[in-house]
């Protein structure tokens, strides 16, 4: 009967858990600018209640006791993240968790103003405030599990992962990576000029395609909605699906690659087990798997020669455009361009994993004392110029571009890169055992795929660890080898 009491108890946590982030969602899309300390003290409220909950002492009891009843794999396997849980939460004082909820929402509203006035400085004593709090969270996580500080706070995302492992994988990436985007930038300048098309593009046109896009993707709209916001993401639950991109104007690509990043991101939700729905075994298994699935289909899927023959004349269509920039193969050539930009979220999948590694080495810093905040923009800047080549003029476009250290989320930003490798390896694994996906993605049809990665991914919930569901899917842990191959394949022998 404990583990009985155990998964009732957890459905009403994971209910919670939802509210809370639709209140997130809801921060960032629609809610009118004189109601955010409401909803921030709310959102307070809810965590502290939630946490509370969480942190229930008849939940150790429950869980020794359920331990000697006879359960099934997948009952163990979430008696096993219920313990896990349990632990984190129950390290950390219920009055941090209200503190750091109170400064990650002041954080929050004072980068939606200081990020496109390019004003770091007022920033600044909000970030500085949350990184004081992430670090009393970090030291508590750690003498609970043994793990080292940053490591306690990357397994809150990557269960299992170090930064041991992170050093080795990232290592390998700096070994080819920069050379490897030069060669390929090179490559790119012999072809000649890239022939674009021109703006400006309606913004409501954009929203219709990006619409159809999710569609032909499969999402189901009587499961979640597409909405506006500063930063793209995917948020809600399994059974309402919240994403967000955003537009502009002058280029309709940014808008559509995020609409269907996002949706990768929603159809793992979507497809996660029915039967363990509210409990944590029946969650997506981390956030690298997580982002492994908004690339398989942004990255690996969508910007294929198959997909542009499908979507290109689709833009023709809607635009009602003509003229040599609106062909299929230099839509192609756009879709691949690889270039030294500022922005993450825009950067091609070739210099993607190079933003990210700038983020774990000044995250790293930040969090040990290595690094003060008001150092970061000047570090920034010498770590942009390092790793991809190019220095931003402004703030906006330098260390203020992302809200995750404003949210409290150190330890995430790795998640990014294994998540681009753990698509390579997926999408090779699902196209040799389907070799009609490409063609079927090349008529808007992408059954085949999801059909293979929700057995072989989103079904899975929480079973396996982030590497053991790797070699259940592909026969292998994850290996780096596999996107050097796909980005040598895509950039230069096409």
């Amino acid at each position: 009967m404990s583990y009985q009491q155990l998964t009732s108890h957890y459905r009403t946590i994971s209910h919670l858990d939802n509210v809370l982030g639709l209140l997130h969602w809801d921060m960032a899309t629609m809610m009118p600018k004189g109601s955010a300390q409401a909803r921030s003290a709310e959102a307070t409220t809810l965590k502290s209640i939630c946490h509370g909950l969480k942190t229930k002492p008849d939940i150790e009891d429950w869980i020794d006791a359920a331990k000697g009843e006879s359960l099934g794999d997948w009952d163990k396997a979430n008696l096993r993240e219920i313990e896990r849980e349990y632990n984190q939460a129950n390290a950390l004082p219920t009055d941090l968790v209200a503190a750091m909820s109170d400064a990650i929402s002041a954080c929050e509203i004072a980068w939606l103003k200081a990020r496109p006035a390019n004003d770091f400085q007022s920033l600044c004593p909000y970030l500085e405030r949350v990184f004081e709090l992430v670090r009393e969270q970090a030291h508590v996580l750690s003498d609970r599990s043994g793990l080292t500080q940053y490591d306690a706070l990357l397994d809150l995302y990557e269960p299992g992962y170090s930064s041991a492992q992170l050093d080795t994988v990232f290592a390998e990436l700096e070994s080819f990576l920069p050379n490897l985007v030069g060669e390929i930038i090179e490559h790119q300048e012999r072809m000649g000029p890239i022939v674009k098309p021109s703006g400006p593009f309606d913004i409501e046109i954009q929203k219709q395609l990006g619409r159809d896009l999710m569609d032909a993707l499969g999402f189901n709209f009587d499961h979640g909605r597409l909405d506006v916001s500063a930063h793209p993401f995917c948020g809600g639950s399994p059974d309402d699906v919240r994403i967000t991109t955003r537009y502009t104007a002058d280029d309709f690509m940014q808008s559509i690659m995020g609409v269907i990043h996002e949706t990768g991101h929603a159809l793992y939700e979507r497809g996660l087990p029915n039967s363990f729905r509210g409990q944590p075994v029946g969650r997506a298994r981390s956030m690298g798997i997580h982002e492994s699935q908004s690339l398989l289909m942004e990255m690996q899927a969508c910007r294929s020669p198959e997909f542009v023959s499908y979507l290109a004349p689709r833009l023709r269509a809607a635009f009602g455009a003509t003229g040599p920039g609106w062909s299929t193969g230099e839509m192609l050539r756009s879709y691949l361009e690889v270039r030294r930009g500022l922005i993450r979220v825009d950067a091609d999948e070739a210099t993607y994993p190079l933003h990210v590694i700038l983020r774990y080495r000044l995250e790293k810093a930040l969090l040990s004392g290595d690094l003060a905040l008001a150092d970061l923009p000047s570090a920034w800047n010498d770590g942009m110029r390092e790793l991809v080549g190019i220095v931003p003029e402004t703030d906006t476009n330098g260390c203020m571009q992302d809200i995750h250290w404003h949210m409290g989320s150190v330890g995430y930003f790795p998640t990014y890169t294994l998540g681009a490798l753990n698509a390579a390896q997926l999408f090779e694994q699902a196209v040799t055992d389907i070799p009609s996906i490409p063609d079927e993605i090349g008529q808007g049809n992408f059954s085949g795929l999801v059909t293979w990665v929700r057995e072989s991914v989103h079904q899975k919930g929480s079973l396996l660890s982030p590497n053991d569901l790797m070699v259940s899917a592909t026969g292998r842990p994850l290996d780096p080898s596999v996107f050097k191959r796909h980005i040598k394949r895509r950039y230069l022998e096409q």
